[in-house]
């Protein structure tokens, strides 16, 4: 195995037109990002807590500042908004189209930037977060969609891990607007860098209008010279070129018969092989929020500076260099490694890093080196989650599912991811800060996500089968045949759906196996080929 990820020889045409439009649609992840990062800054500007209080005092400034409750809601909203967004990305991709379907949810997220940018109190505020989040969730659920469909699947697994590259560049640039604005005394601290905003979306909405549709919404819609058409453009081959016909022929075969063996509604989406996926990716998506991560992009600021440490904002940018440095190696390893290895790989070292923080915390949490201990492996944490958990999980669930369900089960494990975000999101300072009705857990509440991060590795080794190589086709063949995910690495397709498609009808239609059909198929090649020789 060479160092280099390659395209492989026997691939006719470019992959590079797919790839860039895939690492284009990733910059949506910016969006999520920014928007998720900022708020942790905001809640720790002087004049913003000043404008937007009721009349609480901080406990530990004395300085007026909102509730405990009041951050929880504010901050958790975008969450809130983020999973109704992210269930309503599925009507919204299969009626709309993937790259309309975007441009719309870029629309929504810009209301609510506007909402949050002219706010002065908190209610209007709130209301800008829902929408934002209602935007974003409908982002979060379209992108890995669209990238998925139109990636070759030898490099799949990088170009849809750049989602997660945009989010934490997202996350960075909003920890640096926040530190450049923090120290002015009036509204710009905190409206220059929800406003620039602004820009993202702009750049999103001319994108996607210039780019293609997927040609597996075309399929899916039986628009067949529309789906040779855009796929022609993101392999670079003329609409008539044999494997450019062969991959379409592959694709609208294993459409078909996927659409043989049932009905795509939300009630069948929770059967069978498809439920199984279905209950896989809500349940790694959940996971990925349960490993502590968002906790120190939304409350890091927060928890560093009540935990003594000088200039908790500069810290948030460390943090944020860090986790948009530690996202490259991943979308090497990826399509490297793989994906189950890659999963473990980040499981066990979260885990370790989350302990001994939590111990170090909790043991000596008054002393300058255990302060330098807590930033070290917050650091060395956030390495582990973002060369894994971050990229992988959107790239896992972009895979699992056949598409004529592909947009409603990505909606949902989206949505999962989202509700898990939400509940730490108000959770959180329940959990850590001191005063009545909270637990006052601070530096033990890693304790908890690392937990978490221990069943993690059982939950991968489990139930995550290694897609690495395959087409969105050949998933379906995978977990047709395997029915252990820990047998996974060994498999090897063998089936090609447009013989299948001929042969269906011979052994018993829609209520046979792939497996008969397989058999069939085989015998059906072992009888030409010995007629071939026969009359060679």
């Amino acid at each position: 195995m060479g160092v280099m990820i390659k395209k492989p020889a026997d691939v006719p045409g470019s992959a590079l037109p797919a790839i860039l439009i895939g690492l284009f649609v990733a910059f949506g992840g910016v969006l999520f990002g920014y928007d998720t990062g900022t708020i942790g800054g905001i809640l720790a500007m002087p004049y913003w807590r000043d404008t937007f209080s009721t009349g609480y005092r901080n406990p530990e400034d004395g300085e007026l500042d909102v509730t405990g409750s009041q951050s929880s809601l504010i901050v958790s909203l975008l969450s809130a908004g983020t999973f109704f967004g992210a269930l309503t990305a599925a009507p919204t991709a299969d009626i709309l189209g993937r790259r309309i379907g975007m441009v719309a949810s870029t629309g929504v997220f810009t209301l609510g930037v506007v909402l949050q940018t002219i706010a002065t109190s908190i209610p209007l505020f709130v209301a800008g977060r829902f929408w934002a989040g209602f935007g974003v969730g409908l982002i979060s659920a379209i992108i890995p969609l669209y990238q998925s469909e139109t990636a070759p699947k030898w490099i799949r697994g990088a170009v849809v891990g750049c989602y997660q590259l945009a989010i934490t560049i997202g996350l960075l640039v909003a920890a640096i607007a926040n530190n450049g604005t923090k120290d002015r005394n009036d509204t710009g601290s905190y409206r220059i860098p929800i406003a620039i905003q602004f820009v993202w979306a702009i750049i999103m909405v001319v994108g996607m209008l210039i780019l293609p549709e997927t040609p597996r919404y075309w399929i899916k819609k039986g628009k067949h010279e529309k789906a040779a058409k855009s796929l022609s453009r993101l392999r670079r081959l003329d609409v008539d070129h044999p494997a450019l016909v062969e991959e379409l022929a592959e694709v609208r075969a294993n459409h078909e018969y996927e659409m043989s063996l049932g009905k795509a509604s939300y009630v069948d989406i929770v059967r069978g092989t498809v439920g199984k996926r279905l209950a896989t990716g809500c349940l790694l998506q959940a996971l990925q929020q349960l490993t502590g991560v968002n906790f120190i992009f939304y409350y890091g600021t927060s928890f560093f500076n009540n935990a003594g440490i000088e200039n908790p904002f500069i810290v948030s940018v460390i943090t944020g260099v860090v986790n948009v440095a530690s996202t490259v190696p991943g979308l090497y390893l990826v399509e490297k490694w793989g994906r189950r290895p890659l999963l473990l790989f980040g499981a066990v070292g979260m885990f370790v890093c989350q302990y001994i923080v939590a111990i170090a915390g909790t043991v000596d949490p008054d002393n300058t080196a255990t302060n330098k201990v807590l930033i070290a492996f917050v650091c060395i944490y956030i390495f582990f989650f973002a060369s894994s958990w971050g990229p992988v999980a959107w790239v896992v669930t972009g895979e699992l599912f056949p598409l004529k369900v592909r947009a409603k089960c990505l909606s949902i494990t989206t949505a999962s991811n989202w509700l898990l975000n939400w509940a730490i999101a108000y959770a959180t300072p329940y959990m850590v800060n001191s005063g009545p009705g909270n637990a006052n857990l601070q530096s033990k509440v890693f304790f908890v996500w690392g937990t978490f991060c221990l069943i993690c590795c059982f939950f991968v080794w489990a139930l995550i089968y290694e897609t690495k190589g395959l087409s969105l086709e050949q998933v379906d063949e995978l977990y047709s045949k395997c029915s252990k995910a820990w047998q996974s690495k060994g498999f090897r397709p063998t089936v090609s759906y447009a013989e299948v498609q001929e042969i269906r009808g011979s052994v018993g239609g829609r209520h046979a196996s792939l497996a008969d059909i397989e058999a069939d198929v085989g015998r059906k090649r072992s009888v030409a080929h010995v007629e071939d020789g026969k009359y060679g």
